[in-house]
């Protein structure tokens, strides 16, 4: 029978939850059992497909199509284990369909209610799916006190004392600000912190507590007494150069060993870690560094491009290199020459997108990779703007633009209105709902024998995530491959344009999906792994 690891917040958010979860969720692996985890989402979006990422962030895509929050992206990096629509459930989604077994009269005229009908719903999607799994960890997102979280902590309360005894461990993630005019930690944030957790019916069995200098023996003898946990219990959560470092970090504290004390278990095998200290010291020892320039248009909000980051530091730690991201916002070429924002650049890339603001800053951008040679690396929308580029400026089709922009009389991108997924025809309209209505998820794409990219990958055969619901078209191919762009990845339908490349560069490269979500540090993706050998490369011709 699984165990239960439930992960929550208090005192601030953005204290790394997801981080801390995933860090432990690699340790157990380490010693050998099997791992599962989950995040619980208390805002009511159905999922986070149609919010701002200025607002949440990344939205990362899970092989079967689902939508999720970006911890699922560390969950996945970490433990490189792939997660699923089942991994991430929301308010949204949970009262989405209660509300739909209500009105088809499946409570048989009952009230509905928070208590038991929401709660209960929350539990069975916990428990559900977790066969032949040793621990499930759950993160809780948003932080103790907030009003929309409670039906989530009511319902792992619940959870752990359906469980039998030592089933369930509750894991309390908090901050301990340091106050400069007193020269000393503060636990009193802590100690309320529990104290409402506890009204709520939770007792935290270890307190993670997140810090920017080491915890003295007094305020861990502290947090022990006013918080009603053991010492032992009080891990120091110290901020690290690089997250990959975290799993190391948080044995060394104990984490790993009290979660296991916790439930009793005291003979498993102690964590081989030999591959992340290895990781470690490839990332502190490089052997050189190159610069990318990031061209996107929520440079404001890093979190946007979560896993793309981390891709790019994957290549780096796959050819031995520091990976230093130069953030630039795309609207700044729209009134600027781009050249004294690049010419520096060993390479250039351009990530995905929506919307028509930016747009033509990205085009530059893509004019500029192409005609001073420097490496071009286009992500979905940043692949688009490379083609609507190549088409305006080499093909000569002027009005060259995206039906996403409003009417066009040259639609080199389109919206698509229907596709295959499997032997199933998807089909969307121009009017239908935004949420959950991209092509999305893993489809196959074959690769043109001889093709930059075949060789990349070492196949003609490949599957990747997408996310998107526009397309360049295909009527184009001829006019653009007649001026060098090679249209050489397509749907297996031969309908859908996947990768594109120019014959003549060192390195141009745009693909319509999104690679950077199946990185792993110790499996970075081939083509962020050629990206920065080429960039490599750049920084030696400078």
């Amino acid at each position: 029978m699984a165990r239960y690891v439930f992960i929550t917040g208090g005192v601030v958010s953005s204290l790394g939850k997801g981080i801390a979860s995933a860090a432990l969720g690699a340790l157990l692996e380490a010693r050998g059992f099997r791992v599962r985890l989950r995040k619980l989402d208390p805002y009511l979006n159905v999922d986070p497909g149609t919010m701002s990422p200025y607002q949440h962030g990344e939205v990362f895509v899970t092989e079967d199509g689902a939508e999720t929050d970006l911890d699922l992206g560390h969950y996945e990096r970490f433990t490189g284990r792939n997660a699923n629509r089942m991994d991430n459930i929301t308010t949204g989604r949970i009262y989405q369909d209660i509300i739909s077994k209500e009105r088809r009269g499946d409570y048989l005229g009952a009230t509905v209610q928070v208590i038991p009908h929401v709660t209960d719903a929350i539990k069975n999607f916990i428990k559900d799916g977790n066969e032949g799994v040793d621990f499930v960890l759950c993160e809780i997102g948003g932080t103790v006190g907030d009003i929309e979280g409670l039906p989530f902590f009511e319902a792992i309360r619940q959870f752990g004392n359906d469980l039998p005894r030592g089933h369930a461990v509750y894991i309390h993630l908090t901050l301990l600000p340091y106050i400069p005019a007193a020269g000393e930690l503060k636990t009193k944030p802590t100690q309320h912190s529990v104290k409402e957790l506890r009204s709520i019916g939770i007792q935290p069995d270890i307190l993670l507590v997140r810090a920017d200098r080491p915890l003295p023996d007094d305020e861990r003898r502290k947090l022990s007494l006013f918080c009603n946990v053991r010492k032992s219990a009080v891990i120091q959560a110290l901020d690290v150069e690089n997250i990959y470092e975290v799993p190391i970090a948080y044995h060394r504290e104990g984490l790993d060993t009290e979660v296991l004390a916790a439930f009793g278990i005291t003979d498993a095998r102690a964590p081989d870690l030999t591959r992340w200290e290895e990781m470690g010291a490839r990332i502190r020892n490089p052997e050189g560094a190159v610069t990318i320039a990031i061209v996107g248009k929520y440079t404001g909000m890093k979190d946007a491009y979560k896993s793309l980051t981390e891709a790019l530091h994957h290549g780096g730690i796959a050819n031995t290199v520091k990976v230093n991201l130069e953030w630039i916002e795309s609207e700044i070429f729209e009134h600027e020459d781009p050249t004294p924002y690049l010419e520096w650049a060993d390479g250039i890339l351009v990530p995905g997108g929506f919307g028509e603001r930016g747009s033509g800053g990205k085009i530059k951008a893509a004019s500029f990779a192409r005609n001073r040679k420097v490496p071009y690396f286009g992500i979905c929308f940043g692949m688009q703007m490379a083609v609507i580029e190549a088409a305006r400026n080499l093909a000569g089709i002027e009005e060259a633009s995206s039906t996403e922009f409003g009417p066009t009389r040259e639609p080199v991108v389109g919206l698509m209105t229907e596709w295959l997924r499997g032997n199933t025809l998807e089909r969307r309209s121009a009017g239908g709902d935004l949420g959950g209505s991209m092509r999305l998820g893993a489809y196959a794409a074959n690769l043109e024998r001889g093709s930059r990219i075949a060789g990349i990958y070492g196949a003609t055969e490949i599957s990747e995530r997408h996310r998107h619901r526009y397309e360049i078209n295909v009527g184009y191919r001829d006019r653009l491959e007649q001026h060098g762009m090679r249209f050489a990845g397509m749907s297996p339908n031969g309908l859908l344009p996947e990768t594109v490349e120019f014959v003549d560069h060192p390195w141009f490269i745009g693909v319509q999906y999104h690679p950077e979500l199946k990185s792993r540090p110790f499996d970075p993706h081939p083509l962020f792994r050629s990206f920065i050998a080429a960039a490599v490369e750049q920084s030696r011709l400078v």
